[in-house]
């Protein structure tokens, strides 16, 4: 096997087989959205397959991004102290991307969300409820060209797919992937395209990438 095979891999019907996402699917997120730690023989019994089945369902989810990761839902108000408030910032020009970076890292934000108009929204247990002294600490200088508090008393996260479907996105051009799409494994990774013309481009560009990577590796 070539270098370039062992990072551009097509199994036989991996696009048709990761492209199949069903009801049943959906009643696996569903179940584990009630309990990450529910045991794969009751979800199977919920879904009526085989435990086997379930597993092997959820590694095609997390392998098409679906699922990210298993984490905890923490009751923070019972961990630590701070004024739970939502704050809606307009960044200053450009400085939205580091905005975004900047409250992703902070400690006391639990939430955050990006509005249509660019403007980024977080919801944060602030130390003592000091908004300004908690910004200046936690954002750059110049960064937030205006910003609005308000005083939460009370907040309940419940993430849902209830009327939801799979709608896969082209990673070459966003566009949702339909039965006429194509699936590839590039760089360790499994990608959607809709077209065999957008995993045409993609890899190229891979590839391109990957060549000037080693490139600049051998010159240090």
């Amino acid at each position: 096997m070539t270098p370039r095979d062992r990072r551009y891999i097509r199994s036989p019907g991996l696009g048709s087989r990761m492209r199949e996402l069903d009801e049943t699917d959906l009643e696996i997120l569903r179940a584990l959205m009630d309990d990450a730690r529910r045991p794969w023989a009751e979800v199977a019994e919920r879904v009526d397959l085989s435990p086997p089945a379930v597993s092997d369902r959820v590694d095609r989810l997390q392998e098409l991004g679906v699922v990210r990761r298993f984490t905890l839902d923490l009751d923070r108000s019972k961990l630590r102290d701070g004024v739970p408030v939502l704050v809606t910032v307009e960044p200053a020009r450009d400085a939205g991307g580091d905005l975004r970076d900047a409250f992703r890292a902070a400690e006391a934000v639990e939430h955050l969300f990006v509005t249509a108009a660019g403007d980024v929204v977080c919801y944060a247990r602030v130390p003592d409820g000091d908004v300004p002294r908690w910004l200046s600490r936690t954002v750059d200088d110049g960064a937030v060209a205006d910003y609005e508090v308000t005083l939460l008393t009370d907040g309940e996260w419940t993430p849902s797919v209830g009327g939801t479907g799979f709608a896969l996105a082209c990673a070459e051009c966003g566009n949702t992937v339909t039965s006429e799409g194509t699936t590839a494994r590039i760089g360790g990774e499994v990608h959607q395209f809709c077209c065999p013309s957008c995993e045409a481009q993609f890899e190229s560009r891979y590839e391109r990438l990957d060549a000037a990577a080693k490139a600049d590796d051998g010159r240090e």
